[in-house]
């Protein structure tokens, strides 16, 4: 199978996003050693702060919270998804499944010997990294999000999710720039959009873009489901602090929502925020959730 690797020529002039990015190889039964791109900056010895992206952005979405992080002396890692950012990406859209992601970003979470770990994620940042949670309980401390879950096809009206995953295959151009700058009011410069597009020099590198919205569970026997309802029972017991912080305008994740403050005991009693703003709340509001959730750590 065909891995491509964005040329490192894409990420020049990449504004306020200077951070140099560290790799580290993961093991794939079907595909190989993967690359897997991520910035780790701050202390070695300070607590972490994980910060996990989804569709179809990358790191670079952070670029906002992360300064405030890092002021506040944490360690702060992102990591690019594979297909995504400076990560390799298969050619092949049936290389990208739901439990691939969770392997490969277990494998390079173990890889790094992380502990007493910050999760905040957002998007497929937090559909995989609960999922890791879940896995490894003993190596989170706590847990932030803004619009993400963990979908287990239960919730009754999708509507809004598949005319976005009609919309992400029927797209001639899928272009990422404009994609996040839709979901953002339009509040993103030139350069911001060029830095979107700037991991898919072309269609091939979209594979695992295009692929994602199709593998998200939404009905109760999808692939993917079943592992995330076991992912749930454990949710379930997971009294360390959870913070939601989700949006006030979007609608797809919003239903999401219920089930951490209705099944999750960490979430009882924490200084909960909503957002202002649309699906990518790290443009919008991102200073307000990295300030909340170093309040919050405190």
């Amino acid at each position: 199978m065909t891995i491509l690797r964005t040329p490192e020529e894409r990420f020049k002039n990449i504004p306020e996003f200077s951070y140099q990015p560290n790799y580290l190889e993961v093991e794939d039964n079907d595909l190989g050693q993967l690359r897997l791109a991520y910035i780790d900056e701050g202390p070695k010895d300070a607590p972490v702060i994980l910060c996990m992206h989804g569709e179809p952005s990358w790191s670079f979405l952070y670029r906002k919270m992360i300064p405030l992080f890092l002021d506040a002396g944490y360690r702060v890692i992102a990591p690019d998804l594979i297909g995504f950012g400076r990560s390799d990406k298969p050619a092949d859209r049936n290389a990208y499944t739901y439990s691939k992601h969770v392997a490969w970003m277990t494998s390079w979470f173990k890889a790094l010997e992380l502990d007493e770990v910050t999760l905040v994620a957002q998007d497929w940042g937090g559909l995989i990294g609960l999922r890791m949670v879940a896995e490894m309980p003993d190596r989170f401390a706590r847990v932030s999000l803004s619009n993400t879950g963990l979908p287990m096809g239960d919730i009754a009206d999708v509507t809004d999710f598949i005319n976005w995953r009609d919309f992400s295959q029927a797209d001639e151009t899928f272009d990422t720039g404009l994609i996040v700058n839709w979901f953002d009011k339009g509040v993103l410069s030139e350069s911001e959009k060029d830095a979107y597009r700037a991991p898919f020099p072309s269609e091939e590198y979209k594979a695992g873009a295009r692929q994602f919205p199709l593998i998200v569970p939404i009905s109760p026997d999808q692939t993917g489901a079943a592992d995330n309802r076991k992912a749930a029972e454990v949710l379930r017991q997971f009294e360390k602090p959870m913070l939601l912080c989700f949006s006030d305008g979007d609608p797809i994740t919003k239903p999401w929502e219920k089930f951490f403050i209705e099944e999750v005991p960490g979430t009882k009693g924490q200084p909960h925020i909503t957002l202002h703003g649309l699906h990518f709340i790290q443009e919008q509001d991102g200073e307000r959730w990295a300030s909340s959730v170093i309040d919050w750590i405190k």
